[in-house]
């Protein structure tokens, strides 16, 4: 049976983030439809929001359904616009926004952008500039202790996540750095590194600060075989061994783990989060 196709779009008189965000997690309870998405940023005049009205309306005509449109525009006169398309307007801004303001007793500024601008000398415009610099230096850390780079100031980390290659680090690192401001070291443990069941010296000392990511060997092979097809590092034996041997260490050494194999980065990123019970350093 074939899915269902439904155009999506994601509008925003800034980047598009918030729309992108929070569309995707209500999109992912809907299995039977496929989505062809559209993001359209930077929507932040009346003209550009014509334009994308009639572009929602000629695919409105072409498929003969209206299609999904996330909205997280600021100014009122652009949201009320929008409804005019075809389109079925989700204002996902406009459903919280009035709310707060009666709670608040006070109007919202309708500033766009404000939760990511900065100003010409690098700083945040919302009084957050610690957050912001927080942010770079998590960014660069984590480039730093990349796949084991280098083990130098491992005691600055906040966490150093383990495991077999391509299992996930090194993304995980990025994104606990850019979203939660998290010190983020990651280090590649090889079928040599474990062998007498042990934790590699460099990384004995840091066993508090260790969090270990798994993957089932099927999907490891995948993912290797498309970087190295068809060598030692992409067989099926080869990945299991590293897998089982693994895991077997974090049992051993009682090193809280979770498996990547069907699990997003933002999950992973969570679970981290949850398991170590390290706060986000940036909002």
């Amino acid at each position: 049976m074939s899915k269902k196709k439904r155009t999506i779009f994601f509008i925003s008189d800034s980047t598009g983030i918030t729309a992108n965000v929070l569309g995707h997690s209500l999109l992912t309870q809907f299995d039977n439809i496929e989505f062809e998405q559209i993001t359209l940023p930077y929507i932040n005049t009346i003209d550009k929001v014509k334009s994308v009205i009639k572009r929602v309306n000629d695919v409105a005509d072409h498929s003969g359904e209206s299609p999904i449109v996330f909205s997280s525009m600021l100014r009122a006169e652009m949201r009320q616009l929008l409804t005019e398309s075809k389109g079925h307007v989700i204002d996902l801004f406009g459903l919280f926004i009035n709310e707060l303001e009666d709670v608040f007793q006070q109007k919202a500024s309708s500033e766009v952008g404000r939760s990511h601008r900065i100003d010409n000398k690098g700083k945040n415009n919302s009084s957050n500039a610690s957050a912001y610099e927080r942010r770079i230096d998590a960014v660069n850390f984590a480039l730093q202790h990349d796949d084991g780079a280098t083990a130098q100031h491992y005691e600055h980390a906040d966490v150093i996540l383990i495991g077999v290659s391509r299992c996930g680090k090194t993304p995980t690192s990025l994104f606990l750095a850019m979203q939660f401001g998290i010190f983020t070291a990651n280090y590649p443990l090889t079928e040599e590194d474990v062998s007498d069941m042990r934790l590699p010296k460099v990384l004995a000392p840091y066993r508090h600060k260790l969090f270990g990511l798994t993957i089932k060997p099927e999907r490891l092979q995948q993912i290797r075989q498309e970087r190295r097809p068809n060598s030692r590092y992409s067989s099926s034996q080869q990945c299991q061994l590293e897998v089982q041997t693994l895991e077997a260490l974090y049992r051993r050494l009682n090193i809280p783990h979770i498996s990547t194999t069907t699990t997003s980065v933002e999950e992973i990123a969570t679970m981290v989060l949850d398991a170590t019970k390290l706060e986000r350093r940036i909002y």
